[in-house]
């Protein structure tokens, strides 16, 4: 991808002339789990296979099916975008955050990133959904690597103070007083972390370990739109508990909690 800005473009017509939206105002990236809760949000008018669209690169995660559902909700529409794909996959990152720079291009000004990730706060048990206020990068890459951005777009040196909007996320603290927030410590994968690694990121302010959403998070604030990150915690993060991990635990982690996450998304998505 040479210039994956025009292939984002090219993208979002494509999305569009698909979906028979001519823009949108919102995307939910929907992370393990959540697609099954975002069906509360209403039926989708259409649903569009990202095999279809440029750019869009195939996910190999259980969990995880490329297409983009379009809802409206109130006077606003919606993209509901499922199947992420990842660095550990063998994606560039240009690749990976390629779903978020798409739904921009086709209107969406603001991002909601949701998410499965561990929890390093023993308090959170699996079940628990907090709210990202801020997330370390140690994937050790960035979607602004390489050619700077063509004219037109904006300084790679992306001022990342306010990634995760406080105004979104004083939003959503009025409508859902009890949710907690915290830091996401985004790995590379596909391993989980060692207790070791763990410890280090706790001692360096996260309560909240992945693979994914901090791509995500920095391609879209690089093109202006307000960041959500929403995590569903799915098991406790390495050395937290005697416990083992596994992918299973997340995926069914998600379907105990589709019911409740649901219920969560229509009272936080009307009020962005």
């Amino acid at each position: 991808m040479k210039n994956p800005y025009k292939l984002a473009q090219r993208a979002a017509d494509e999305l569009r002339d698909e979906s028979g939206f001519d823009h949108y105002d919102i995307a939910i990236i929907l992370g393990s789990g959540w697609k099954e809760g975002a069906g509360a949000l209403g039926t989708p008018t259409s649903e569009v296979s990202t095999s279809s669209l440029s750019g869009f690169v195939a996910p190999t995660v259980a969990g995880h099916s490329g297409k983009i559902m379009s809802i409206t909700l109130g006077d606003r529409r919606i993209a509901l975008v499922a199947g992420r794909v990842h660095l550990y996959e063998g994606n560039s990152a240009d690749q990976v955050v390629h779903p978020v720079r798409t739904a921009i291009a086709a209107g969406a000004t603001k991002i909601v990133l949701t998410n499965a990730a561990g929890g390093i706060d023993p308090s959170w048990g699996p079940g628990t959904v907090v709210v990202i206020k801020d997330h370390l990068n140690l994937t050790g890459t960035s979607p602004l690597e390489g050619a700077a951005p063509p004219k037109g777009y904006g300084s790679r040196f992306v001022d990342l103070t306010d990634l995760y909007s406080a105004r979104l996320r004083t939003a959503v603290r009025r409508a859902v007083p009890d949710l907690h927030e915290g830091v996401y410590c985004g790995f590379r994968g596909p391993h989980y972390e060692t207790p070791a690694e763990i410890v280090m990121a706790r001692a360096m302010g996260a309560s909240l370990a992945g693979m994914s959403t901090v791509l995500e998070a920095i391609a879209a604030r690089h093109l202006g739109a307000e960041v959500l990150g929403l995590s569903l915690v799915s098991n406790h993060a390495a050395g937290v508990t005697a416990g083992h991990l596994n992918h299973l635990e997340v995926l069914e982690a998600g379907q105990n909690a589709a019911a409740s996450l649901g219920a969560l998304l229509t009272r936080v998505v009307p009020v962005l």
